[in-house]
């Protein structure tokens, strides 16, 4: 029998390209298209390494497994072990709910299901022995709890992430940008000035800090002596009192900022009369997004062409 590899090798790093565009639309992924490529030409380099080298360890159940993780860092690449867990089951997602497309609609075409001579439903080409049946009972509730709840994973998160939008912060003569959330549940204003807060967690903060005066931060904040702020900061922190989740009352150490820019809907959207909520932590374990927006900057803020 003739192989032509380069036909096989072409094939499969179309369907690897079609599968990897697929996850990133799922996932929204912001991922360039020759990172897609380069993603696609790796994963078809499993043909040639099947036929030349089938002893290979990535013919083996651990090798693909460890070629795939290469396949999404190649083509998402790495930000945290959470968001590549979830990319690459969203790519086995996408790979067994095609595949399994497939081969059903290749059994429809073929007519697998026949009517025997005492009347029996059958299932022709050897498909109806105990084994595979067997396998079926057992599969397939697997492959539904695994699809049903990656599906519900991602409609959560798609109503999340369409709350995306980029933001700038000034603080003194230094200015970063990131991405905020939008959060309709934060409602935090402070009572005296009337300034809505938003929240920040410490991986985008530190940007302003040294090291030194960020611990010297967080000593105040856990032991509650505030006398520990240093000195270069004092003028810019400020106390918010809130109630938290249990309804017991409690302070927020807040920073004063200069300027907030906001991109959305096509506008640009500034405004200065805001506080940043300190979070000392990070606000999600994907980290997409370090800013939690008050849902009332985006109507009280000046609108300006982006």
């Amino acid at each position: 029998m003739t192989i032509y590899l380069d036909a096989v090798w072409l094939l499969n790093f179309f369907l690897d390209m079609m599968l990897l565009m697929l996850t990133q639309t799922l996932a929204k992924e912001d991922t360039k298209k020759w990172r897609i490529t380069l993603g696609a030409l790796v994963a078809s380099l499993l043909v040639p390494i099947s036929l030349y080298f089938p002893d290979s360890i990535f013919t083996t159940l651990i090798g693909k497994v460890v070629f795939s993780i290469l396949i999404i860092i190649c083509t998402f690449r790495f930000h945290s072990i959470y968001q590549m867990v979830k990319l690459l089951l969203l790519f086995y997602f996408t790979t067994f709910a095609i595949g399994g497309g497939l081969i059903a609609l290749h059994f429809l075409l073929q007519h697998p299901i026949s009517m025997s001579s005492s009347g029996i439903l059958t299932f022709n080409s050897g498909y109806g022995d105990s084994v595979s049946w067997l396998f079926v009972m057992i599969g397939f509730p697997i492959v539904w709890l695994f699809t049903k709840r990656r599906m519900d994973k991602h409609v959560a998160e798609k109503i999340r992430y369409d709350q995306l939008c980029p933001v700038t912060i000034q603080v003194g003569n230094k200015s970063y940008s990131t991405t905020g959330y939008i959060d309709s549940g934060n409602q935090l204003v402070d009572p005296v000035s009337k300034k809505f807060v938003i929240i920040c967690d410490e991986s985008f903060l530190k940007h302003w800090f040294t090291d030194k005066d960020w611990n010297c931060l967080k000593k105040a904040h856990d032991e509650l002596r505030y006398e520990e702020i240093p000195l270069a900061w004092k003028n810019r922190i400020h106390l918010i009192p809130y109630h938290g989740v249990e309804g017991n009352s409690t302070f927020m150490m807040a920073l004063k900022a200069d300027q907030l820019i906001v991109y959305h809907d096509q506008n640009k959207l500034i405004t200065t009369k805001f506080f940043i909520g300190i979070q000392f932590g990070q606000l999600t374990r994907d980290q997409r997004y370090h800013c939690l927006l008050h849902p009332q900057i985006i109507h009280v803020a000046t609108v300006s062409s982006a």
